[in-house]
Order: structure tokens, then C-alpha cells, then sequence
């Protein structure tokens, strides 16, 4: 099972538009340095969709490279054509990619059976352990809790990364689920209930900027610490929230900027912040 935090990369640019390699190089030794759980390369967080393959493969080869054997990384290789969810799988797993991130197809919002034939078909053919992406408010799509629970059944379907926000849903999941199948938050807010209700840990983006932190959270509560949890959770909390003020990772990269991790550069059609929102995250903890 994969428990603690994972780190949804980001994916720093220059100004001309190009991959920023020393500092993702940076931000990626930040994260081992500060004992993160495993590494998440080139997911919606890493502005994927704006990612050729070849870029896609360099940032998981170098993720790879700096996790060095000693803490797992997931791959972010999903699509909306299950074809290409194949193809870049079995690349991720050439490259030395532990497992894969699949979100549930966008755009196309296929039934319940075509979710399920598409997840089982990427992993019976591309080799690598999944870990699903439930994100209705991205992919218009929703995983019900019974469509999770007959996909668990797959031996290579190992968890799920729950972003619905539906409390109740997750908890269904949480009660019902197999043994050995994992249960992370998809959403920084939700981490500590979520884990409170048996959850593992959190695939996060606000560990791109706080990973000790984010850390010792999610720890403290697989400990059973509530006390310590809690603590890290309220004074982060607005942050948290801070952090979607627009479309990820538009926020969390312009905070980082602000910090001299990396520039404030987006690939369209993302852009930068309002300005009023830009004011109101960066005095989160004025």
C-alpha cells in the first residue's frame, strides 16, 4: 500500500517557455531532502496537458533518478484515450516509473463500464501498477464507490487518489474496500479527515512548497497523533484553500515564484493570477 505524502509536481518553465530543468532538478531534491513518500511527475499539477511526450518521459526520468530506488514514483500517464494511456505507461515503466497515475477520462464522460474497461485495459496491457484519480470537478466524470470497489478487484489496480470532495462517498469507500487497496486524499483540505476516517495520506500539492510539513501531518496521523495532525493542518489550512483561489497550479506556482523556487511562468491557456487574487495569496501567512 502507498501511505503518507506524495508530492504532485510542478513543472517550473523559463521565460520563453522551456522546461525550467534546474529548477525542477531543485524542487525535486527539495522533496527527498525533506523525506516526502513518494514522487508524483507530470500529473494535472505538472501542466500535463501542455507536455509533449517527450518532455512528459525527461520529467519522469529525472523524478526517477532522484527518488534513486528509495521512495516510489507515480507516473502521471492518463488520458482520455485509452490507447495513449497504454503507450505512455509502458514508457513510464521503461524509464523506472513504480507506478502509474490514470485519471478518469475527461471530456468524453463515458458510463461506468467504459471507465471500468479503460482502467482494466491499461493495466492488463501496460505493466505497472494503477493508482486511480477520482476528480469529477476536472473531469466531469464521478467514480462511485461501486465502480472503485469492482476495479480494486484487478491485482494491479492497487488505489485511488479521492478528489470527489463527497465526504460521504469516501467513507463508503473507506469501509468497504479490500485490505490492501489505498485510499489518498486528492485535496490538501481534506487530508486529516479523510485520514481520520481511514485514509492513508494524500496526493498533495501544497508539498511542493511545504513538504516537511505536509510530512509530519500525514505521520502524526498514521501514528494516531490527532493532537500534532491538527495542529499542522490548522496552521496550513489557509493555505490550503489559498491555493485553489484559481485553477491549479496556477496559485501554488506563483507562491513558489514569490519564494525564488522557480518563475512565474505558465503555458497557455493557463496564465497568471488576478491581481487581487495574487494580493490575497501571498499575504496568506502575513
Amino acid at each position: 500500500m502507498i501511505q503518507g505524502v506524495f508530492t504532485a509536481l510542478v513543472t517550473p518553465f523559463n521565460k520563453d517557455g522551456s522546461i525550467d530543468l534546474e529548477a525542477y532538478k531543485a524542487l525535486l531534491r527539495m522533496q527527498v531532502e525533506h523525506g516526502i513518500d513518494g514522487l508524483v511527475p507530470v500529473g494535472t499539477t505538472g501542466e500535463s496537458p501542455t507536455l509533449d511526450a517527450k518532455e512528459k518521459d525527461l520529467m519522469i526520468r529525472l523524478a526517477v533518478e532522484a527518488a534513486d530506488k528509495k521512495i516510489p514514483v507515480i507516473a502521471g500517464t492518463g488520458a482520455n484515450n485509452t490507447k495513449s494511456a497504454i503507450e505512455a505507461t509502458k514508457r513510464a515503466k521503461d524509464i523506472g516509473a513504480d507506478m502509474t497515475l490514470q485519471v478518469a477520462p475527461y471530456y468524453n464522460k463515458p458510463s461506468e463500464e467504459g471507465l471500468y474497461r479503460h482502467f482494466t485495459t491499461i493495466a492488463d496491457e501496460a505493466g505497472l501498477p494503477v493508482i486511480l484519480y477520482n476528480v469529477p470537478g476536472r473531469s466531469s466524470v464521478n467514480m462511485s464507490s461501486s465502480l472503485l470497489l469492482r476495479l480494486a478487484e484487478h491485482p494491479l489496480i492497487v488505489g485511488v487518489k479521492e478528489a470527489s470532495g463527497n465526504m460521504g462517498q469516501i467513507q463508503d469507500l473507506l469501509h468497504k474496500r479490500p485490505a490492501d487497496f489505498s485510499v489518498v486524499s486528492g485535496d490538501d483540505a481534506l487530508t486529516l479527515p479523510m485520514m481520520a476516517c481511514g485514509a492513508q495520506g494524500i496526493i498533495s500539492v501544497a508539498s511542493n512548497m511545504f513538504p516537511a510539513e505536509m510530512v509530519a501531518m500525514t505521520h502524526a496521523m498514521l501514528e494516531g497523533n490527532l493532537e500534532k495532525a491538527l495542529g499542522i493542518h490548522n496552521r496550513l489550512y489557509p493555505f490550503f484553500v489559498n491555493q485553489f483561489i484559481e485553477t491549479n497550479p496556477v496559485p501554488i506556482k506563483t507562491y513558489m515564484a514569490s519564494k525564488d523556487m522557480l518563475q512565474e511562468v505558465f503555458r497557455l491557456p493557463l496564465c497568471e493570477l488576478r491581481p487581487q487574487n495574487k494580493e490575497k495569496l501571498l499575504a496568506t501567512f502575513d
